[in-house]
């Protein structure tokens, strides 16, 4: 038989992994997989488990929100070896799953682990030992993924995120930075920036290219100046989230790694997950380094 080392987090989204999962079991076995499944206890949990024990399995799945994906795809890279990555996206959000075309539908996301071709994707380094596979961001909005509780998100979803976002925009802080990359250097105050590897960033097509491949060894990064006017905030988050084109506040660019440098240390998010607080920050895009199951093409 295969072996499957099946991490679940009951908590995430609105536990809607929890009724489904003796059949998601019974999917696996019927497909020749002996499989080992721990359930996440805490925060980095997933990581600690899939470093303990997923080195000798033929695959590894997740069913989760993003942050629980970010663990394990983090304890995948500790190994040396790492096995095929599945996933079942069970979050508020599910922006990575959403990229790669995973259904929304726990059985059928469960169809794409046994059924699904492997795809080589791009993960995302930051600094000496983090990851992030799809987002790593600061500034803005961006406390909201990891300050609002689970039971808000099991409550109100999607929106939970924009009820916490907006209640925030009053204490907006800029912070001046060093953007350098390929040979560029940016010097601007930003109040919100991201380096991304996804088609949707919180729920939201507009936040980034439509033209984004997963696997291209690029980011497509983001990055918002500080507004001087109430005009120039007007047209930043009319940007951001009726997807107008682009104003002299908003800056994109790809680019497959760079270094941001600030004069205080800055909270980053790593994947919806609270990342650190530094004042530089490398990031660089590791090319097709993870091996994921996607649905088959119809």
């Amino acid at each position: 038989m295969k072996s499957m080392l099946f991490i679940v987090n009951p908590r995430s989204g609105k536990e809607q992994i929890k009724p489904r999962l003796l059949e998601v079991l019974d999917l696996f076995s019927a497909n020749g997989y002996a499989v080992q499944t721990h359930i996440t206890q805490g925060p980095k949990d997933a990581a600690e488990a899939v470093k303990r024990w997923g080195g000798d399995k033929d695959l590894v799945a997740v069913s989760g929100g993003d942050g629980t994906l970010n663990e394990a795809v983090s304890g995948l890279m500790e190994l040396e070896k790492p096995p095929l990555l599945g996933y079942i996206p069970s979050g508020s959000t599910n922006d990575y799953g959403a990229s790669l075309g995973i259904p929304k539908s726990i059985a059928e996301a469960a169809k794409t682990v046994v059924e699904g071709i492997p795809f080589w994707t791009d993960v995302g380094k930051f600094g000496q030992d983090r990851y992030f596979v799809y987002v790593a961001a600061f500034g803005a909005f961006t406390e909201v993924s990891y300050l609002t509780s689970q039971d808000k998100k099991n409550l109100l979803g999607h929106q939970a995120y924009m009820l916490e976002g907006v209640k925030g925009l009053a204490g907006l802080k800029p912070c001046r930075m060093k953007v350098e990359w390929e040979g560029n250097v940016l010097e601007e105050e930003f109040i919100f920036g991201m380096v991304t590897n996804a088609t949707r960033v919180g729920g939201f097509k507009g936040l980034v290219s439509q033209s984004v491949a997963l696997n291209d060894g690029e980011f497509e990064v983001l990055l918002i100046r500080n507004p001087r006017t109430p005009r120039d905030f007007s047209n930043i988050i009319s940007y951001m989230f009726l997807k107008e084109e682009p104003n002299d506040y908003v800056f994109k660019f790809k680019t497959g790694a760079l270094k941001i440098t600030a004069e205080e240390p800055v909270d980053w998010v790593l994947d919806g997950e609270f990342g650190g607080s530094v004042e530089q920050a490398e990031i660089l895009n590791l090319r097709e380094k993870l091996c994921i199951l996607q649905p088959q093409p119809l």
